[in-house]
């Protein structure tokens, strides 16, 4: 099952757009959670993606948020110690496990929808050390055979390196609490929790940043 919730209705007709703040390309902050760490062998188990909207102050605020737990693929690896690590069983099926392609075409879809409703060329992923994440979504993408992958191929944005570069701190708990955000070390590594605090962090940082620097070609 594919949990969709919207997180802030949108705004009307904003002056500031994100196509023109991030060169048509839409953010969209995802995590996932892994049985390992080589995309290409290593089950996809947890994925979360939220959008952001730009608001009529110019600034950056969650937008919908799109979560699914994901049943292992066939031959599919899963380390120990990873799965230790997350505390959980990734064949429980009370956590309404759905299929690689069952589970991701729908999100593929609806970043897409997004993408061309605020005008954009493409999608690009940002995230805690968002290489990684985006390894797994474009193995994934070719795993289920999907030629419309929404996202940058290999661009993303990183919070990790927008965290030291402003706050100092590259762990996603520590830059949390750094910039004023709350953190519960017993909620992190699910793949909702997390999304949700990078997509806390990215906001915050940008809207930080904006607020000293401005938007680019604007007085």
């Amino acid at each position: 099952m594919i949990d969709i919730k919207v997180i802030n209705p949108p705004y009307l007709n904003p002056p500031y757009q994100l196509r023109d703040r991030f060169r048509t390309y839409l953010p969209v902050v995802v995590d996932v959670e892994t049985g390992g760490f080589n995309p290409r062998t290593d089950a996809l188990l947890e994925v979360c993606m939220i959008t952001v909207q730009i608001d009529n102050a110019g600034k950056l605020t969650p937008k919908d948020r799109f979560s699914v737990n994901i049943r292992p693929f066939e031959g599919a690896q899963l380390v120990k110690n990873n799965i230790d690590f997350l505390g959980i069983d990734p064949f429980d099926e009370k956590r309404n496990l759905v299929d690689e392609a069952e589970a991701m075409k729908p999100l593929f879809k609806a970043v897409a929808k997004e993408v061309k409703a605020q005008a954009c060329t493409k999608a690009i992923l940002v995230g805690h050390n968002g290489a990684f994440d985006l390894s797994f979504i474009n193995a994934v993408a070719e795993r289920i055979n999907y030629k419309r992958n929404p996202f940058h191929p290999f661009s993303v944005i990183d919070t990790a390196s927008l965290g030291a570069l402003v706050l100092g701190q590259t762990v996603l708990s520590r830059a949390c609490i750094s910039a004023g955000i709350s953190f519960n070390d017993n909620n992190a590594h699910s793949a909702v929790y997390d999304t949700e605090k990078e997509c806390e962090l990215f906001c915050s940082i940008y809207n930080r940043f904006t607020m000293y620097a401005g938007l680019p070609g604007r007085e």
